[in-house]
């Protein structure tokens, strides 16, 4: 399969996730806890291997800049993606690297939704949190 960043182009919402082991049970106080940023994510192709984009949140978002980068025979779509806070606002001063691919189609999967997986890190201090936090995320196409 060849890699093209059309093959993740559109609008997807995504979720970073704290990289926390502790089981949460059936408590959904935990399990929402977890959750370290929702967002829109929206990419478009600038060319075969590179993409732009835009993170959106209530309060905020960034400006992304992307490339297709080597995958694997089962993630043959790769990418790494660069955000940056936008001036004036919010998260001006922000930066955050995310490397992911696109998951597994599944053959024999019913009604699969193409995702994208992977795990981001803050770049530079904010807000008084450090540099080198990492985190995973997923996102999830909007289909329509």
């Amino acid at each position: 399969m060849a890699r093209s960043s059309s093959d993740i182009a559109g609008k997807w919402t995504y979720r970073s996730f704290h990289n926390d082991p502790v089981q949460v049970g059936d408590d959904p106080k935990k399990a929402l806890a977890l959750i370290f940023a929702e967002a829109a994510l929206l990419l478009r192709p600038l060319n075969d291997a590179d993409f732009a984009g835009l993170l959106d949140w209530d309060g905020g978002g960034m400006d992304l800049k992307g490339k297709m980068i080597e995958g694997s025979p089962d993630t043959p779509v790769a990418f790494a993606i660069v955000g940056y806070g936008r001036p004036g606002t919010s998260t001006d001063g922000w930066e955050y690297a995310y490397n992911g691919c696109l998951s597994y189609t599944w053959p024999e999967g019913i009604d699969q939704v193409p995702s994208l997986v992977g795990s981001i890190v803050r770049v530079k201090p904010h807000n008084g949190r450090p540099a080198g936090y990492t985190a995973s995320f997923v996102a999830v196409l909007n289909k329509g």
